[in-house]
């Protein structure tokens, strides 16, 4: 389990690793702790007890398995409040949310904002915290199986066009918003970038970097949204390198829309 910087406000987000590359999140003050995508319980409580915290809520992002499969045990233990999307089929969750909605973490001294950011699921959101009472405190965007170091997540129940949209919102928060995803994905998806866009420099500069962090076995994530819009090509469809790209492996026409670039990237992906 590792650390990110700890906010003005002296809250930290603790990196908890599952299964085989999952990262489950626990916000926390030093004494309340809000899980996110708690898709295995016990690790969750493992970090609790170590840590003497105590779990105030839950936050989830989509209805998969891999994020809410932790929640019963959770929740037979401790007595909270879950929030999640309102358009995925979650029976745990006590509070549905969706665009626009904002929340106040009980527990702790966050407020979230909820951004609708289907795709991989029907009715997958995100949490924000953007802190408009503290204008330079820090930017977090737990993104679930929306955007991923250097990718995206599948589309399994989505549109491209969904996707895409969704993409591009989470892209227009501001550069330094630290990306909390669910998945130790990097290495793979930029190799994918490479072969995508292999004259991106910053591409390469990244590479190199989270290769040494996974070489002493430390998470890529979180990435941060400045990193995320110089690297991933989803996040870089209008590129006419990665377009060009597309074109000479015959997985586009010349001319494609933004989102057809999206759609061949996405498929091309799914068999790289």
């Amino acid at each position: 389990m590792t650390n990110s910087p700890s906010s003005p406000n002296a809250l930290t987000v603790l990196t908890i690793p599952a299964f085989k590359d999952n990262y489950l999140w626990l916000i926390h003050d030093g004494v309340h702790a809000a899980a996110v995508d708690p898709g295995d319980g016990q690790p969750i409580l493992n970090a609790l007890r170590e840590n003497g915290l105590t779990l105030t809520a839950i936050l989830l992002t989509h209805h998969h398995a891999d994020h809410i499969g932790g929640v019963p045990q959770l929740l037979s233990e401790y007595n909270v409040p879950v929030f999640g999307p309102s358009k995925d089929a979650i029976d745990a969750v006590t509070h549905p949310l969706g665009e626009g909605d904002r929340i106040q973490v009980p527990g702790l001294a966050l407020e979230l904002t909820v951004l609708d950011v289907p795709g991989h699921t029907r009715g997958h959101i995100a949490y924000v915290r953007d802190d408009a009472d503290n204008p330079t405190g820090p930017h977090w965007l737990f993104c679930g199986d929306t955007l991923f170091g250097a990718g995206c997540g599948r589309l399994f129940e989505g549109t491209p066009e969904q996707m895409a949209s969704s993409l591009a919102k989470l892209a227009a928060l501001p550069d330094d918003t630290l990306v909390y995803c669910a998945h130790e994905y990097t290495l793979s998806n930029l190799r994918f970038a490479q072969a995508v866009e292999p004259d991106n420099q910053a591409l390469q500069m990244r590479l190199e970097a989270d290769s040494k962090l996974r070489g002493t076995h430390l998470p890529t994530i979180p990435s941060n949204i400045a990193i995320e819009k110089a690297t991933n090509p989803f996040l870089r469809t209008t590129e006419p390198g990665i377009t060009a790209s597309l074109v000479a492996a015959g997985r586009l026409r010349p001319g494609a829309t933004p989102v057809e670039v999206f759609a061949a990237l996405r498929e091309w992906k799914n068999v790289f």
